[in-house]
């Protein structure tokens, strides 16, 4: 919010050691608790790193299966059993291996669940996996929806995996998908969101500008600036692999064709291209305050924004003016035109039990505080 001071809601200048609430997202500290009470399960020892403000990343085992097709088990059949009747054959990932753009793959994962009656919880890729358009999506014995884990469950995790743009290097123990838990079923509104807006300031908007209806909206910049030419970029058709596990390693030029504005202010995004764009607002998520951006919308387009939608507690606060948002974007079945400005998605709060021990920052090496527009982090920096 420009030119206003940021204060935190009246909640949250508790002790984080004194839960605020009885239900919500549960932060890191509580999902260290989850660990000792084994209702998180690993034969490997959790690493803290693993353990993000309000989720876990969630390892590669070490097998992986090419199938057929992607699917779901229903309530009826474990994951194992779709895999046997779809499997086209098993692939050792304990040295590394590449998985090959446009085929589906099922791993099992090293942690597995056995979650109280009241916790349930809900999955999505790590936002660098995201930006390198990497289908990821978790599943569960007798699901029937992808990244949602009912409350209650016992048994096993798995990644469904489909690279998109390129084919990837990956190796046991890679993280690929995170995991946030949440308790109960906290009520949110529109209401409680501009109420949360006016106290915090969630985007760069005063109050009366910002669009809350069914969650804040998210426009996109095709416009730029003198500062920053370049608005988006386009995955090459025919690039190379990517090991993910390698930082910093990679020449954009090799994989990605810069955008640049357009007069008409607009771009068309093609079916089958995928893209990296940014938001026009910068965005803050507030310490007791955890966010998703809705994966795709009907009611903007005929296309899927954000394929990596949580944005962590502390995501845009250290910055005074927030943080803009990076969207991967990918067109449906018709050639679809965006405008500069328009939305392109929007953006859920859900308040935490508490406050995290741990904000999304550079301390806690997070890649992605301050950016701009920005490739993932396996690429190297200009």
């Amino acid at each position: 919010m420009a030119g206003q001071t940021r204060m935190l809601p009246l909640t949250e200048d508790r002790e984080a050691s004194s839960p605020a609430h009885t239900t919500g997202i549960l932060p890191a500290q509580v999902i260290r608790a989850l660990l000792q009470a084994r209702e998180i399960q690993s034969a490997v020892l959790v690493e803290d790193s693993q353990i993000q403000p309000a989720s876990i990343d969630l390892r590669l085992g070490k097998m992986a299966y090419r199938v057929r097709a992607s699917f779901l088990p229903g309530k009826d059949h474990r994951v194992l059993d779709k895999v046997a009747a779809l499997s086209m054959g098993e692939i050792d990932l304990a040295a590394g291996a590449i998985l090959e753009k446009d085929c589906v793959y099922i791993v099992p994962l090293i942690e597995h669940l056995a979650l109280s009656s009241r916790i349930s919880a809900f999955a999505n890729p790590k936002s660098s996996i995201g930006r390198l358009d990497i289908f990821t999506r978790l599943i569960t014995d007798h699901a029937t929806e992808f990244d949602r884990v009912r409350p209650g469950y016992r048994g096993p995790l798995y990644a469904e995996i489909s690279p998109r743009a390129f084919s990837v290097v990956v190796r046991e123990a890679s993280r690929m998908n995170q995991l946030r838990f949440q308790r109960g079923s906290p009520l949110s509104s529109d209401t409680a969101l501009k109420e949360l807006h006016k106290q915090v300031g969630l985007v760069d908007r005063e109050p009366a500008e910002a669009n809350i209806a069914n969650g804040l909206a998210i426009t996109v910049d095709l416009m730029g600036s003198a500062a920053a030419p370049v608005i988006g970029y386009k995955a090459k058709r025919h690039a190379g692999i990517i090991d993910i596990d390698k930082i910093g390693f990679y020449e954009p030029v090799e994989f990605w064709d810069p955008i640049r504005p357009d007069p008409s202010g607009g771009i068309i995004l093609n079916p089958g291209d995928f893209h990296i764009l940014a938001s026009k607002e910068a965005i803050t998520v507030p310490p007791g305050y955890a966010a998703e951006m809705m994966a795709y919308d009907t009611l903007v387009g005929e296309f899927r924004v954000h394929y990596a939608g949580f944005f962590d507690p502390g995501f845009g606060y250290a910055a005074s003016a927030g943080t803009k948002a990076v969207l991967e974007v990918r067109s449906h079945e018709v050639p679809f035109a965006i405008e500069d400005g328009q939305i392109v998605g929007r953006l859920s709060y859900e308040r935490l039990t508490e406050i995290p021990d741990k904000l999304y920052g550079a301390d806690i090496g997070s890649s992605y505080q301050r950016q701009g527009l920005a490739l993932s982090k396996h690429f190297k920096r200009p």
